[in-house]
């Protein structure tokens, strides 16, 4: 997932840090100067410059973005400032391609999707990963082991496929034994008999570019005539990538990038660069080892991610995959219906729920603003969950259900059977009714959102006003006499389910734009992300 999934931990870390300090130096002013605009650019330059980017891919985005920036002008909607974000912003996204690119599917399957690269770029692994992402969205997959050079190159294409539940063709051992052009080939036969729709070739690499290596790919091609040749190229390699690349074009063809290792520490230069020097888009990106870590790319969520601003939709995406909508809503209802009838046995599903997302420092990674945050994102300790887990799971039903029951005895017992301080018991419940008085609180703001269910506090029955008469037909009387007016029956009626695949009750066509200058919580929200003190 990626911009896939993923934080912006790792290569992009140094980037977004260095353009957060270039527009520091432009915040709180009404108008901007040359000389602002000047100083903020050779900031940026500098911190491209440092990631490894290209150089003539730095020249042009700079280049661009001076001659916008030239006339920006006041409006009433973006300050000097946010309209420099906002360009920068754009700028970016054209950078890493524009558009997010879908593979092309063959009019007659199978789809064959070839897969280039040098050796140690995580080929063998990407073709699982993009097998199961495949498999996910309705495919049939066959997965070909057409490196028969690299040692156990075809062992390890079966374990990542029976890992992935992808068939694996390979009908060759290989271990430098085998015609991995005959492999290819006969795997488009099999994948048309067996009613595979898509064949994903796994193709061998080299240390570095040869006359081999190309000659190889350059005749798997011809025989496989594939819909898609996709250059796999490391993430954490910066210009040395689109030298690479360039050879591939030149040599073989291809039609578009994938990242991988997007999670790595290095600088990230191949990631702005290759796009933009090749004229090829990045497809997809792997931001981790498991093999769940893939996704289609998203120039625009990298762009924001780049820029400081947080990765919602994608944070969105990956929870209408994992989240129960159901289970959501009804603990949604109750959080703020108030009465306190949102429990801790609704807080732990809850945060279950969110922990399926991935570890929770990649999730909040992808909150707006989580660059600032990086020292505490770097230093939270997942093992603080568990404990809080061992904590309610040591609380009888009774206890969960309400925790003003909660004497000393009961925590000290509680503390003792998580292995934990009486301490640590206290600071988990006072946190979580001061959680859930804040978001009852907050009900308010809710209200209005789009799909999300009706939020009342409790049902009052309303009396008939002094003096008025009572309907001579039964029915209506016996309304009356109950108390239920119309309004009282909209109240009743079951809330609206939230739009298909919509989580947290709106869907991606209906979630808030992120403005340039980035997104504030409400005050009554904002207290709930405030660092432990």
């Amino acid at each position: 997932m990626c911009s896939g999934a993923g934080t912006l931990s790792g290569v992009f870390d140094t980037l977004t840090d260095r353009f957060a300090q270039a527009f520091k130096t432009l915040r709180g002013k009404g108008h901007l100067t040359q000389a602002d605009i000047d100083a903020a650019l050779r900031e940026i330059r500098v911190a491209l410059l440092e990631a490894d980017v290209n150089v003539d891919v730095v020249t042009s985005f700079l280049g661009r973005v001076r001659e916008r920036a030239a006339t920006v002008e006041l409006t009433g909607a973006l300050n000097p400032t946010q309209q420099i974000v906002k360009i920068v912003n754009e700028e970016l996204i054209a950078t890493l391609g524009g558009a997010t690119r879908l593979v092309r599917f063959a009019k007659t399957p199978p789809t064959v999707i070839m897969l280039a690269g040098l050796q140690g770029a995580g080929k063998t692994t990407l073709a699982g990963k993009l097998g199961l992402w495949l498999k996910k969205n309705g495919h049939a997959p066959l997965l070909v082991a057409a490196d028969l050079q690299r040692p156990n190159a075809v062992t390890q294409l079966q374990i990542v496929g029976e890992r992935a539940g992808v068939k694996v063709f390979a009908p060759q051992p290989g271990n430098g034994a085998g015609d991995p052009v005959q492999v290819a080939r006969d795997s488009v036969d099999f994948a048309r008999n067996q009613m595979f729709d898509i064949v994903i070739v796994d193709t061998a690499g080299r240390l570095g570019v040869d006359e081999a290596m190309m000659a190889q790919a350059a005749a798997i091609k011809a025989a496989t005539d594939p819909d898609e040749t996709l250059f796999v190229v490391d993430a954490m390699v910066g210009q040395d990538a689109v030298t690479t690349a360039r050879a591939f074009e030149d040599g073989v063809g291809i039609d578009g990038v994938v990242l991988t290792k997007l999670d790595g520490d290095a600088r990230g230069g191949a990631a702005l660069s290759v796009a933009q020097v090749l004229g090829r888009p990045i497809m997809f990106a792997s931001n981790g080892e498991g093999l769940d870590d893939f996704d289609l790319f998203h120039p625009d969520r990298m762009a924001s991610r780049i820029l400081g601003m947080g990765d919602i939709m994608t944070l969105i995406e990956q929870a209408e995959r994992t989240f129960d909508a159901e289970q959501t809503r009804k603990a949604t209802q109750k959080l703020l219906r108030g009465k306190n009838e949102f429990t801790l046995d609704d807080f732990l599903q809850q945060m279950q729920q969110v922990r399926q997302l991935g570890p929770l420092s990649k999730v909040f990674g992808m909150l707006p603003g989580a660059a600032q945050m990086k020292g505490a994102l770097d230093n939270f300790d997942e093992r603080e969950v568990d404990h809080i887990e061992a904590i309610i799971y040591s609380m009888t039903p009774a206890e969960r259900a309400d925790v003003g029951i909660l004497n000393g005895s009961r925590r000290a017992r509680i503390a003792r059977g998580a292995g934990v301080s009486v301490k640590a018991v206290n600071d988990l419940v006072n946190r979580f009714v001061q959680a859930r008085k804040m978001m009852q609180s907050a009900s308010g703001l809710f209200a209005g959102m789009p799909g999300m269910p009706g939020l009342g506090r409790g049902k009052t029955k309303a009396k008939p006003k002094k003096g008025a008469k009572l309907s001579g037909n039964p029915a209506k009387r016996a309304q009356q006499l109950a108390g239920k007016s119309a309004s009282d029956e909209a109240d009743e009626a079951p809330a609206p389910a939230a739009a298909s695949g919509a989580a947290f009750g709106f869907s991606p066509a209906s979630a808030p734009q992120m403005g340039a200058g980035g997104f504030e919580l409400p005050p009554q929200l904002a207290a709930m992300f405030e660092q432990k003190k």
